[in-house]
């Protein structure tokens, strides 16, 4: 088991990729944390991860809960060894229809609660501990009507440097997977109505070049490798696993 006795913890891990990817870190040995806000989601997740795993609901645009989450990983295993920092979301809008509102609530998440998950998990992460950011294919390619969805996760991208540069003297890794369009619960948070969401997918789907949208598993297993001991010398990298969609 490549994650043997490792204490890992999941944000937005109670759905798509977070759910799926909590599912291979259990299976792996790991010992999983994951947080969420959605009642009914927790609720399945604590149903599925099984009795081992640890549930708790935390919105990261708050401090104080990010504050909650370590506090409770502190009294149960005092370190952690992965960090999957994973949690967003986002909004579709024309450049014309963006909102002071809008900008705020996704970097609020995207980027803030992403940096603030790092800093407040920092003083329990060990050396040879793994912080994994949750970027985007977004941050290489142009899609309108997500310009600030796409900044928010290119932010992302950068921290995937910049802390990796500042953690390295710690032996922690940080670096960044780049997910393109997979099948999630994400794509419907996008505020489109069904019929707009089909016709998006459709098109998005038509520009894969590998002909499909991706599956949260064959992300989870990216995430397993740059989790465990086989990226052992990578940090501060970015792993595309778009289908092809940012590359040609």
């Amino acid at each position: 088991m490549k994650l043997q006795n490792k204490v890992a913890l999941i944000t937005g891990g109670t759905s798509g990729i977070g759910l799926e990817t909590a599912k291979q870190f259990r299976d792996e040995g790991a010992y999983v944390i994951v947080t969420g806000v959605n009642p009914e989601r927790l609720e399945a997740a604590t149903n599925e991860l099984g009795p081992d795993a640890l549930v708790i609901a935390a919105d990261l645009r708050n401090t104080a809960d990010l504050d909650k989450v370590i506090a409770a990983i502190r009294t149960r295993y005092d370190h952690i060894d992965v960090l999957f920092a994973n949690a967003g979301a986002g909004t579709a809008a024309p450049l014309e229809a963006v909102t002071d509102e809008q900008i705020d609530e996704q970097f609020s998440l995207n980027f803030k609660g992403v940096f603030f998950t790092v800093q407040k998990a920092s003083p329990l992460l060990v050396s040879g501990s793994s912080v994994i950011l949750t970027t985007s294919f977004l941050n290489r390619v142009g899609a309108p009507g997500l310009s600030i969805l796409s900044a928010s996760k290119a932010a992302v991208r950068s921290l995937a440097l910049t802390l990796g540069a500042e953690l390295a003297s710690r032996g922690i890794r940080v670096n960044a997977i780049s997910p393109g369009p997979i099948s999630t619960p994400f794509h419907s948070k996008l505020g489109l109505s069904d019929a707009d969401l089909t016709a998006v997918a459709a098109g998005i789907e038509a520009q894969v070049p590998l002909g499909r949208f991706g599956e949260a598993s064959e992300i989870a297993r990216t995430v397993v490798f740059l989790a465990s001991d086989d990226s052992s010398f990578m940090t501060g990298s970015e792993i595309i696993v778009d289908g092809g969609i940012s590359h040609f």
